[in-house]
């Protein structure tokens, strides 16, 4: 990665300023230490991976970004603006998803309804208007299956729009889960191990989806992925992270050099 005025450039992607800034996150559970003195950036535009063993500390620290978990120490500078902590209704307003490493989707609705969940956040007619179909609530129903249409085109499952979720392979839920994610129309996109459990076709089509994301929408991903090919291909930068310490950040490259990081993570099976 080359910089020039501190903006760098990444397959020929422009990466901007530092947007999340964590300094000293610490968070424990009664005595347990899941994250001790963390801090790490993510850039504007970047693919940022998180990486670690399990247990590590890595969806904690997901938990944390979006407000799920409060840190007992540390500050969250987000767009420039300090805090001790967040929320998650405050971080989908500031334009933050998130998917999850279990699937998180209502099995029993459709696809499209379940990505229409995704835009709760920019409904504004209330309840009873919502029911009624009736007023704005009409047309602004309209608008939210358009920008969803948009997206299914997108992700390419058109095919499976009407289908009942709990129907689907667990590939295609996965792509849903993504799917209902960027119905909220994110500047930053939270991805908690994305390929897990998939096969090599599935991960392949995940990562262009990926790529195509970060790179025509312009969104800044932030990522847990124990596939270090992935990470390799995909990454602009790696945080390492190891029994709740920070032990290696840079690029893939320099991640990959990192003794300490070779001795915890990726002298194993990795």
């Amino acid at each position: 990665m080359t910089t020039e005025n501190n903006i760098g450039v990444a397959g020929g992607r422009k990466i901007g300023e530092v947007i999340l800034d964590l300094q000293g996150i610490s968070l424990s559970f009664g005595g347990v230490k899941a994250l001790t003195n963390i801090s790490f950036d993510v850039k504007q535009h970047e693919i940022r991976a998180i990486i670690g063993p399990n247990g590590a500390g890595k969806s904690s620290m997901l938990n944390v970004i979006n407000g799920v978990y409060h840190p007992q120490l540390g500050d969250i500078v987000f767009h420039g603006k300090r805090r001790h902590e967040m929320d998650p209704a405050r971080a989908a307003s500031q334009g933050i998803a998130r998917t999850f490493q279990n699937i998180a989707l209502f099995k029993g609705m459709s696809v499209l309804d379940n990505i229409m969940t995704g835009r709760n956040t920019k409904m504004r007619s209330g309840f009873l208007a919502n029911a009624l179909w009736i007023g704005p609530a009409r047309k602004e129903e309209i608008e939210h299956r358009q920008k969803v249409e948009e997206v299914i085109d997108f992700l390419e499952i058109q095919h499976i729009r009407k289908t009942p979720v709990g129907r689907l392979p667990y590939g295609l839920q996965k792509r849903v889960e993504l799917a209902r994610a960027l119905a909220a129309e994110p500047s930053m996109l939270l991805l908690d191990e994305p390929m897990a459990g998939m096969n090599v076709e599935e991960k392949q089509d995940m990562c262009r989806f990926i790529l195509d994301v970060n790179d025509q929408f312009g969104t800044t991903i932030v990522l847990i992925e124990h596939d270090m090919g992935v990470v390799m291909d995909i990454s602009d930068r790696v945080v390492v992270l190891d029994y709740g310490k920070k032990i290696g950040d840079g690029t893939p490259d320099e991640v990959m050099r990192n003794p300490e990081v070779i001795k915890a993570y990726l002298g194993t099976s990795h």
